[in-house]
Order: structure tokens, then sequence, then C-alpha cells
């Protein structure tokens, strides 16, 4: 009986003691510092869509968005041949004068790869 009162005494202080190691205070650990070499995780500050009217200013914010996406990392290499190509097609129907069928070809793409119209 004795054995059992000083146990049951004792718990609380043992509960106390381990609970309180858990607490040490030592600093959390920290993250590393990116490398140089790995790739941003978000848009510069200093980020800006280009200007422009009609399929030229389109093409233009098209092919911004994705040189951004391409540093990012959001865009892998395959996804972003197709894309050039497709930039690269409408940017040749803009150039020959066909404004509409040159938008067309933009909006069919970021449709295609899930961007927002």
């Amino acid at each position: 009986m004795m054995f059992r009162a000083a146990l049951r005494a004792s718990f609380p202080l043992s509960l106390l003691l381990t609970l309180s190691a858990c607490n040490s205070g030592a600093p959390p650990p920290q993250a590393a510092a990116p490398r140089p070499t790995e790739r941003a995780a978000y848009t510069p500050p200093d980020f800006q869509m280009p200007a422009g009217a009609g399929c030229t200013g389109d093409i233009a914010r098209w092919q911004a968005v994705q040189d951004n996406d391409k540093k990012m990392g959001q865009v892998n290499d395959a996804v972003a041949a197709e894309i050039a190509s497709e930039i690269s097609a409408a940017s040749s129907a803009c150039q020959a004068g066909r404004d509409g069928e040159a938008r067309a070809m933009v909006a069919t793409s970021k449709r295609r790869h899930g961007y927002p119209g």
C-alpha cells in the first residue's frame, strides 16, 4: 500500500519532467537559404506585363507569362516547347496581318494549357 502511495505521488512529478523536456527552449530549425541555382518560387516583384494592343500585345503578354512560369519551374520543358511553337505560329499569323486568327491562336493555347483566358 505504501508503495502505491509513493508511486501515485511520483507519477505526476515524472510526467511533468517528461513533458518539460519537450519544451527545451532550443530554437526551431531554420530552413536553409535557397541556393543560387534553385528556381524562384514566386513571380519577382518587378515583373510587368508588356503593353500593346491587338495580336502583338496578346502574344507579348502570353510570352511573358511563359517566360516567368519557366523561370519558376512551373512549366516543364516539353510543355514549354509546345507553347513556344504555338506562340511562334500565332506570331507568324500576326505579322501576316491576320490579327483575329493570331489572337484566337493565343486564346486556344491558353485554354489548352489551363491558363485563364
